[in-house]
């Protein structure tokens, strides 16, 4: 029995370590008469909507040595002192280090420093494929493109977002060696190459993202402001043609010694930063009602409603205010669309409130306000909106024109988009394709339905409101003629610890168009501009430039009404 026993002991063990642990041991037996020096796969490439490269990599080397295969230290370190551009001494101590199998002793140097290693035939000295990340556009899209780390692997933005495409697999060459690491003779090298990284083409457009850059460029030197930013989407799929974050960096130059220089400058605030969108939210509110009206809810206000021309609304004690003083009968006998127009602030408190707390919320969930949109980039955030159980009558007023509600910009792009394009939310989407070297198509990204908010025949009433806004309202001066623009104007008031920063504002404006057919929506924010810092005045002019500049590069036609 014990024998039995025994035998089946050992029969067992020779399994485990024959066919189990084979591999395993294969390698630790591979890894002690060989030594490898590292293959770098060679980087996809990033690309904008129509193939024009945003990020792509030169050939550059690394040059590493082996100690132990170093037959002349001393010489070897003169010799490449020069080659190599290093102090000897240090090179000296690097060859002389046998504690190590391989060293590093230069990353990303050029082709020509190779060939003059190949010449010198220094014993014990390798190279390998190291490609250097380069961005023919400097600043542009920075946030949006993101950066490598020293080793070459995506850190940010698509860069990061898309590692796993983009980076590839390293490879490896194997040299048998003695077990002290010298080369043995009259063997050869084993090559296991590295697959190149596959290629991913954007749904920017880099004429779009160059001019929208421009414009807030020159908004943000005339305005004094802290900060400027636009997103520029197309409402029927939602893929993102332009996203601007000023002030911004040269990702060929990227500030890495400085962090947190750094990751101010390289955040995609449109993505992960929230803000009280102020009046700009007002669409949302506008469409909830009009769809509901449309229901025929009794409690919705119906589009001829005239709201009361006082200019505030106390709720639960406290006292709303518009922005306009309403003397000589501003903002009196009010429909909604004309409250539109004014932006006026108790006509959308009216509206919250009508409504009530369970309708609204529907509403706002439907346009994803407290949830991630889905848009393919890291860090997104969900915004700030308060839970449906402790909201007050209120804060219900205040969200109904945009304030007790913070959204990031992309959550309110998406939001008015779907609002004017017949009530589609679609997944957002930055990448339209990954493609391979040889133009094969890995993965393409197809538009996404995530659900519907309103009714295309509320879509189109809202949708004509707005364009009576940029014709007619506070969105004068996002007008162009010929073109059917629709927008809407915003102004809210920064908090700082709780109570509002004096003289502190986020200025900005939601436009579209066509406004029968959106095919180019844009959202822009000026913060803390100095001097005028209306929506209307600062932000809306940046978005009729925008519009005008895709109408040249586009050679859009007027509409057919003023052929």
């Amino acid at each position: 029995m014990a024998i039995t026993f025994l035998f089946c002991l050992f029969l067992s063990r020779f399994f485990y370590i024959q066919v189990i642990w084979k591999d395993k041991l294969h390698y630790l037996a591979l890894d002690q008469w060989t030594r490898e020096i590292p293959i770098h796969a060679g980087r996809g490439n990033i690309y904008d909507a129509n193939g024009e490269l945003l990020a792509g990599s030169d050939a550059a080397y690394s040059v590493y040595a082996r100690a132990n295969a170093v037959t002349d230290a001393e010489g070897s370190a003169r010799a490449l002192a020069d080659t190599l551009g290093l102090r000897y001494e240090s090179l000296l101590e690097k060859l002389q280090d046998k504690s190590k199998s391989e060293i590093l002793l230069l990353r990303r140097t050029g082709k020509e420093v190779v060939e003059s290693l190949a010449e010198s035939n220094v014993k014990g000295i390798y190279y390998a494929r190291d490609d250097v990340r380069v961005y023919p556009y400097g600043p542009l899209a920075c946030q949006l493109l993101g950066f490598t780390s020293y080793d070459g692997s995506g850190t940010t933005g698509i860069e990061g977002y898309y590692e796993s495409f983009l980076g590839g697999e390293d490879g490896e060459i194997l040299f048998e060696t003695d077990l002290v690491g010298v080369d043995i003779d009259g063997t050869t090298a084993a090559y296991l190459p590295a697959k190149d990284g596959l290629n991913v083409r954007l749904t920017v457009d880099h004429r779009i993202q160059s001019l929208a850059e421009e414009v807030m460029g020159r908004v943000l030197i005339s305005s004094e402001a802290k900060a400027a930013r636009a997103i520029v989407l197309d409402p029927t799929d939602f893929s993102v043609r332009a996203m601007v974050n000023l002030p911004s960096y040269d990702l060929n130059d990227i500030p890495r010694n400085d962090i947190s220089a750094l990751n101010a400058l390289s955040r995609n605030c449109l993505v992960s930063d929230i803000y009280e969108p102020g009046s700009t939210f007002k669409i949302v509110t506008a469409a909830a009602d009009i769809e509901e009206t449309l229901r025929g809810n009794a409690d919705a206000l119906p589009l001829d409603h005239v709201y009361s021309s006082s200019r505030t609304r106390i709720v639960d004690g406290t006292t709303i205010k518009c922005w306009s003083d309403h003397a000589n009968g501003k903002h009196s006998n009010q429909t909604l669309a004309e409250a539109l127009n004014n932006s006026c602030n108790p006509c959308f408190v009216d509206i919250a409130l009508a409504l009530g707390e369970e309708t609204f919320y529907n509403y706002l969930e439907a346009f994803r306000f407290g949830r991630a949109t889905g848009i393919d980039f890291s860090g997104e955030s969900i915004g700030m909106l308060l839970p449906e159980s402790v909201v007050r009558d209120c804060d219900l007023a205040r969200i109904g024109f945009g304030q007790t509600i913070a959204v990031t910009p992309l959550q309110l792009a998406c939001a008015a988009a779907s609002a004017v394009n017949g009530g589609y939310y679609y997944a957002p989407r930055l990448v339209a394709e990954i493609f391979s070297s040889d133009g094969s198509v890995r993965q393409k990204t197809q538009k996404k339905l995530i659900g519907r908010t309103v009714s295309e025949e509320a879509s189109s009433i809202l949708s004509g409101m707005l364009e009576g806004v940029v014709r007619d309202g506070s969105g004068k001066k996002a007008y162009i003629e010929g073109y059917r623009v629709a927008g809407k104007t915003g102004t809210a008031q920064k908090y700082e610890n709780g109570h509002i920063a004096q003289g502190k504002y986020v200025s900005s404006f939601l436009g579209y168009f066509p406004a029968d057919a959106p095919k180019y929506l844009t959202l822009v924010i000026v913060d803390e501009p100095q001097g005028s810092y209306y929506g209307s005045t600062v932000a809306a002019p940046c978005a009729a430039e925008i519009f005008r500049g895709i109408i040249d590069l586009m050679k859009l036609p007027p509409s057919e009404e003023h052929q």
